[in-house]
């Protein structure tokens, strides 16, 4: 409930949602003072961030919620790949609580213990993906126990701690920057500006209507790309539900069940795919139980893959889940080669 009402306040177009947002104004001064305070702490060495060996590649954002970061991360995994790169993945792990930190995510961890998405990504590339709220040892664990060259930082952009070559930055092309007021009063971690500091932009765009947040972005960064979604064939949970679209049964009963940060998104996927479906939406990394499933067993439950990794454990359950991928618009693996070949090459004039 409170997910939708900042969700209203911050991306509603009523005027109603934004004279309430004034109410949050003096706490949205104090984060602005706390957050650009921290940032320059280390952008003016104040403080001593981490540079690693390798080149660091960060893929985040500038808002709350899911603007399509994972798709990215996957995407660049395999262009890298394509390219002769052995990249690994650091993580916060946002939603898991591993006995230890970092943590080397397998195949076999549950989403509770190292979080959805790093799992996601790790089931997804096979890449190494290691888990630690403190993003610098998670690197340096990285390379101690994996035969990397490139290190990729999930939801990595507001971590200062941790030097970077190479800032990628992913806005939704539905939602955009919602009011442009930064939390609490709108959804912002940083002020829009931030975007002329990355070195790339990326716009998981929605087709025409973004146009025009894409032409606003080009103003504050040359280097901005728009992506789009490809949905790929449903992969069922388990033999049963295999079954049961290879029968194509799916004509009556189907339950879309999506906790990621932009649910309506997935919806209208699976609308223009022309599966039928009654949508439950979650909040973004809900952890589910069973009580969240009941009146489901009987249906045949349709969702996205960061919610599948966690409902892998209800055995019971018949579904499957809609792989996405990412293609992003030409130009934009060029811009990070290049920038991966300057690192290369300093390191090497200096030893």
């Amino acid at each position: 409930m409170l997910t939708g009402f900042f969700n209203w306040m911050w991306y509603g177009q009523t005027l109603s949602g934004r004279l309430l947002s004034w109410l949050f104004w003096p706490l949205s001064l104090l984060f602005a003072f706390i957050s650009k305070r921290r940032r320059n702490q280390y952008w003016n060495g104040e403080a001593a961030a981490y540079h690693a060996p390798l080149p660091v590649i960060v893929v985040g954002n500038i808002s709350v919620g899911g603007t399509g970061k994972s798709p990215v991360t996957i995407w660049l995994i395999e262009q890298l790949q394509q390219r002769g790169f052995k990249p690994g993945v650091v993580s916060r792990g946002y939603g898991g609580n591993a006995a230890n930190y970092p943590h080397c995510v397998s195949e076999t961890d549950d989403a509770s213990v190292v979080g959805d998405e790093p799992l996601m990504i790790h089931l997804r590339s096979g890449v190494p993906v290691v888990v630690d709220p403190n993003r610098t040892q998670a690197v340096k664990a990285l390379l101690a126990e994996a035969n990397v060259d490139v290190v990729i930082s999930d939801d990595g952009l507001q971590h200062y701690p941790l030097s970077r070559t190479f800032e990628l930055a992913v806005v939704d092309g539905q939602r955009g920057v919602g009011n442009g007021n930064l939390l609490p009063m709108g959804p912002l971690r940083e002020p829009v500006q931030r975007l002329e500091q990355v070195d790339a932009v990326v716009v998981n765009s929605a087709g025409s209507q973004s146009q025009t947040l894409v032409n606003r972005l080009q103003e504050l960064q040359p280097h901005c790309f728009t992506m789009q979604i490809q949905p790929g064939a449903l992969i069922p949970f388990n033999a049963q539900s295999d079954q049961i679209l290879k029968d194509n049964e799916l004509v009556e009963g189907v339950a879309s069940v999506a906790g990621i940060g932009n649910p309506e998104r997935f919806f209208q996927t699976l609308d223009q795919l022309g599966i039928k479906h009654q949508p439950k939406a979650f909040d973004d990394h809900h952890d589910y139980s069973e009580l969240d499933l009941e009146g489901l067993e009987n249906q045949f439950i349709v969702t996205t893959e960061k919610d599948a990794v966690k409902l892998r454990r209800f055995s019971h359950l018949k579904g499957a889940y809609l792989p996405i991928s990412a293609q992003i618009q030409d130009g934009l693996i060029d811009v990070i080669i290049d920038r991966l070949n300057q690192f290369t090459a300093h390191h090497q004039h200096r030893y």
